[in-house]
């Protein structure tokens, strides 16, 4: 490659990654603020409008979840969430068109996971995860939608969502990429399929 020609090529790279450190930095800062920003790509329902971030209990991980409700039961659960926050459910909620419910104020802790009771390593190593990742540490995100087909995959809009929203939440609590997971990957849960997954998956490679 002539020198003009790797000279282009340098700055054509440059020219993608200035605007996507701008985005990037643009969407740090929403993910920093308090009330009820508006994130582009993302449609949030606001039941519980963020305080200072600095006030949030220190989330440590990501814990992806998935009900067996049909399309439409994000937003009864994520109502149900609102008026009692400490039940068994999750912080935030993602409905099969994509809306995100932001369900309980972030000092509180939802009463989701089973205590990280797994230590096979089926799916990854638990050395780390056992007894660790618990509800205590770990904000909840729980995706509607695999009824009646339990094994049915997160729709189009989901992952869509999922792939910002979990941007941000990084972003907001410092997580890194490796510290989200999947429902199944920390807890024995229903044999049928493996809860969260692919969303953890996904999280994880996107992070990269």
């Amino acid at each position: 490659m002539t020198m003009s020609r790797l000279l282009a090529a340098v700055l054509a790279a440059l020219y993608l990654t200035i605007p996507a450190a701008a985005e990037d930095a643009e969407l740090e800062k929403l993910a920093r603020a308090s009330g009820t920003p508006e994130i582009p790509g993302l449609k949030i329902v606001w039941l519980a409008p963020w305080r200072d971030v600095d006030s949030a209990n220190r989330w440590r991980n990501i814990i992806v979840h998935q009900t067996e409700g049909p399309a439409g039961s994000a937003r009864g659960g994520a109502l149900a969430q609102a008026k009692n926050p400490t039940r068994r459910g999750v912080t935030v909620w993602v409905e099969t068109d994509g809306t995100v419910y932001w369900a309980a104020a972030e000092n509180l802790v939802p009463t989701h996971g089973d205590g990280a009771n797994r230590n096979d390593n089926k799916y990854i190593d638990n050395r780390s995860t056992y007894r660790q990742v618990v509800r205590d540490n770990s904000i909840g995100v729980e995706f509607a939608g695999n009824y009646r087909n339990v094994a049915a995959g997160p729709t189009e809009a989901q992952v869509a969502a999922w792939k910002i929203l979990v941007k941000v939440l990084r972003m907001r609590y410092g997580i890194p990429a490796d510290r989200v997971y999947a429902h199944n990957w920390i807890d024995y849960k229903d044999a049928r399929y493996c809860e969260g997954c692919w969303l953890a998956t996904l999280a994880r490679v996107w992070g990269e």
